[in-house]
């Protein structure tokens, strides 16, 4: 149990490592001794869990992806919790910025793959789920709506992050959602939503046990 316990701490640390050397250098001239330096462990180790380059950047859209906003009781509150949750962490979290940029990269996601298919199909289970409820509007195709979404966010997060390094993305994203949720939700379903801003902000810090500091 204990080895088993050590082999999930170090996986995880080589994940972070890498995410840290992919957000900043990309993944052409992101270096393994690098990964290995900030992880801190031996080559050998690192390879245990990843056999190549590839496979951290696989690792690290992995884990990514492996968020799930919590059950609501109106399910199109879930899509929302999502993005702004994700976009909340975006500035905190190195994963999460590896990840946009991996998955964005146009030469290396033929190598490792793209987190976007991940996300449309995580955000196409909410939106059936919520079409089953009554929640969308008639004309509502879940998936369409997932990808366009997901499209829909990459670019507002994109744009923060060359005009603001990122600062303004939890309102950009907020302000994307309040224009894009009338064509999806229900006028009943629609007034019910929580679309502010600090969405993210608040259900991190209620994830975290604690209460945000407003300053």
């Amino acid at each position: 149990m204990a080895q088993q316990e050590r082999a999930i701490r170090t996986r995880l640390a080589v994940v972070e490592a890498a995410a840290q050397v992919f957000a900043e250098h990309g993944y052409l001239a992101a270096k393994v001794t690098d990964i290995l330096k900030i992880a801190g462990v031996t080559k050998g180790a690192l390879y245990f869990h990843f056999d190549s380059k590839e496979a951290l950047a696989r690792g690290v859209l992995e884990e990514q992806t492996s968020y799930r906003p919590p059950v609501q009781e109106v399910k199109l509150q879930e899509v929302v919790d999502l993005a702004m949750s994700v976009a909340h962490r975006l500035r905190r979290d190195p994963i999460l910025r590896a990840g946009a940029r991996l998955s964005a990269d146009p030469v290396g996601r033929d190598h490792y793959g793209s987190a976007w298919s991940q996300w449309v199909g995580l955000l196409t289970e909410i939106l059936e789920e919520a079409g089953r409820r009554g929640e969308t509007l008639s004309h509502v195709v879940p998936r369409e709506i997932a990808e366009l979404v997901v499209g829909a966010f990459n670019g507002v997060q994109m744009y923060a992050q060359l005009e603001t390094d990122l600062e303004d993305v939890e309102y950009r994203v907020s302000l994307l959602l309040k224009n894009l949720l009338p064509s999806i939700a229900s006028p009943s379903v629609l007034l019910r939503l929580d679309l502010a801003a600090d969405r993210g902000a608040r259900l991190v810090a209620e994830e975290q046990g604690r209460v945000p500091v407003v300053v």
